[in-house]
């Protein structure tokens, strides 16, 4: 469902791609943890594949649709939750959830089920009618979840979802993530928090400097470096690929 090819980008006259000839292919049905540490890329790939930053080299299809040659086409099929908190602030919850599903077409019928159901299961229904300039971190992000699920895209990608929400709405997203996979969306998130890609990941991507360093199950890069946690991957991984860097 989505299939990034020889992916980089370069910034200005960088002479370091922030993202290096990357190669990813994520299937229909899976959850998908994009993981790495803080300047990776991770944001970076994320905002190629919506569309958000054009590509210096490569090619990215959603659905089969490429997002350079065809970027609405692309774009339809994705429902996207950024790591930044800019949001409308002026407007009320319903207001953003119809703006978002009068982009994708939604008609008013099903919009009003759909973000009664999600609005109830993200426990922000009381909430809904106030402006969004008045949410706490938490209220912003869910509303922001909950705009990106208005259309029931097949393609879901979250940056940093977790952050802001308490152990409860944490909870209730990564139940819907699952629940995403199994009705046969493809869920794609970058993380810091390598417990819950342990846990909820159907297959993972290590990042560094832009380059891929591996990719699989957790079972399998657990099995193929002999650690006991997706953590002591991530660290020896990252850690090794950092001292090849600087003995260069």
């Amino acid at each position: 469902m989505i299939q990034l090819t020889n992916v980089t980008k370069v910034y200005g006259k960088s002479a370091h791609p922030s993202v290096d000839r990357l190669n990813l292919s994520v299937p229909e049905g899976c959850v998908y943890g994009f993981l790495g540490p803080n300047g990776a890329g991770k944001t970076t790939t994320i905002r190629m594949i919506t569309g958000a930053l054009k590509l210096t080299e490569g090619t990215i299809t959603v659905g089969g649709v490429d997002i350079t040659r065809d970027p609405i086409g692309a774009k339809m099929q994705i429902g996207f939750v950024p790591d930044s908190q800019d949001m409308y602030d002026k407007l009320t919850g319903w207001e953003y959830l119809n703006f978002m599903a009068d982009i994708f077409g939604v008609d008013a019928k099903t919009r009003k089920e759909r973000a009664d159901r999600y609005l109830e299961t993200f426990e922000l229904t009381k909430a809904a009618g106030d402006r969004i300039q008045s949410y706490s971190r938490g209220m912003k992000q869910k509303i922001s979840v909950i705009g990106a699920l208005i259309h029931e895209p097949p393609v879901w990608i979250l940056d940093e979802p977790m952050v802001g929400l308490d152990p409860r709405a944490a909870f209730i997203l990564k139940e819907e993530m699952k629940a995403r996979a199994q009705a046969g969306a493809t869920v794609f998130f970058s993380t810091h928090v390598l417990e819950v890609a342990e846990k909820l990941c159907d297959r993972v991507g290590i990042i560094s400097k832009g380059r891929l360093l591996a990719e699989g199950t957790p079972e399998d890069l657990l099995n193929r470096t002999g650690d006991h946690s997706l953590e002591e991957v991530f660290l020896e991984m990252t850690e090794k690929d950092a001292e090849a860097t600087d003995e260069k």
